[in-house]
């Protein structure tokens, strides 16, 4: 199911994978640089609603208006916030968990709190910008009051998963899972252990178990 939701800055896309009998709603967003078919978003809305976890992957207006290169962070958070009462209606009183990949991650965490979320789900969350590990995202990962997931891989140039794990000790609500081989777009080398099927069953199991474990 897709809906278009209106939004201050144009419409936003939300596409809807439900589950048969749900327990639950997992809000996605995008990166910067791609949309929801990316790898681990399709990967989670594919399998997860077999588990009773429905998905909603969100194009900020940004993509659906065609444009290649996303806007400043303060104004994603914009239009996720004015799509979050779309959202709620989705959800029908049953657990919220919010997340994203990359980009969209980062505005899961900062919107967290105000919207009431169970747990978020970061997929590659950008540590710092490639190269540049002094200018730390950190405080943006550490703001949610409720239990976060991310999944990271150890060939990110965004922050690998130790570079996450070691910068996060003393937050015990962030739980860090290393995805072997990946890079930023959770994308492994042929030579790697793990094939693309293996990151995809690895992100859709840890997510499915930590909703569950939210969910108690």
């Amino acid at each position: 199911m897709i809906i278009d939701v209106p939004t201050s800055l144009g419409p936003g896309r939300l596409t809807v994978s439900t589950a048969a009998d749900p327990r639950a709603l997992v809000w996605l967003g995008h990166g910067a640089g791609g949309g929801i078919g990316a790898v681990d978003l399709a990967a989670l809305a594919a399998r997860l609603p077999a588990l009773g976890i429905s998905v909603v992957r969100y194009e900020q207006p940004w993509r659906v208006a065609g444009k290649k290169v996303a806007p400043r962070p303060a104004t994603l958070d914009i239009a996720w916030r004015e799509t979050a009462p779309a959202i709620t209606e989705l959800a029908a009183g049953l657990p919220l968990l919010v997340g994203g990949r990359s980009a969209g991650a980062r505005v899961a965490c900062r919107t967290a709190n105000d919207l009431g979320a169970a747990a978020v789900v970061c997929l590659a969350f950008p540590l710092h910008p490639p190269g540049r590990p002094a200018v730390s995202r950190l405080e943006e990962l550490v703001q949610p009051a409720v239990p976060v997931l991310v999944l990271q891989g150890d060939r990110d140039t965004f922050g690998t998963a130790s570079d996450i794990t070691s910068d996060a000790v003393g937050h015990r609500n962030i739980r860090v899972v290393e995805v072997p081989g990946a890079d930023h777009g959770m994308k492994v080398l042929k030579s790697s252990a793990m094939t693309a099927s293996d990151v995809a069953t690895l992100v859709t199991a840890s997510v499915g178990q930590f909703v569950d474990e939210v969910l108690g």
